[in-house]
């Protein structure tokens, strides 16, 4: 499940993927109706993970370190939710045998939860903050 952090962390970079330029942290938690203390965690560790750049002082603020076509949901959820599997033993990324399993191979839980993981990361991992921005009103899409 999307955490509050990476949920707010997303809204932060689409808020940043339609400023011209710098934005306060106050202004987009203002805007976005996220608790600004919150914000500003999320906002350092999107910066320490080389996705914000941020200058101090008079005319400061964020803005992304690179085109919002270029950084994907995937990579922010990774960034500040951890890996996207459902379960530890089919994570890619921090992957934990179960305690009570005595054959991985063999596992019809974790064969679905890799399906899963799998499923997840393809959506998440080609979805842009550029795109994610142009989304909503699911009413008004048609279906493919």
């Amino acid at each position: 499940m999307l955490s509050n952090k990476a949920k707010y962390g997303l809204k932060a970079l689409m808020h940043l993927a339609g400023a011209e330029g710098q934005c306060l942290a106050g202004d987009i938690a203002k805007d976005n109706n996220i608790p600004r203390k919150f914000l500003d965690a999320i906002l350092v560790e999107l910066r320490n993970a080389g996705i914000l750049n941020s200058r101090k002082g008079k005319g400061g603020g964020y803005l992304l370190a690179r085109p919002p076509e270029k950084i994907t949901v995937g990579q922010i959820i990774r960034i500040l939710d951890g890996p996207l599997a459902p379960i530890p033993c089919a994570s890619k990324t921090a992957y934990q045998r179960c305690a009570d399993c005595p054959d991985e191979d063999a596992c019809a839980i974790r064969d679905i939860m890799l399906d899963v993981r799998d499923s997840i990361a393809l959506i998440l991992d080609r979805t842009s903050i550029a795109s994610l921005r142009n989304r909503g009103h699911r009413e008004n899409v048609l279906l493919r």
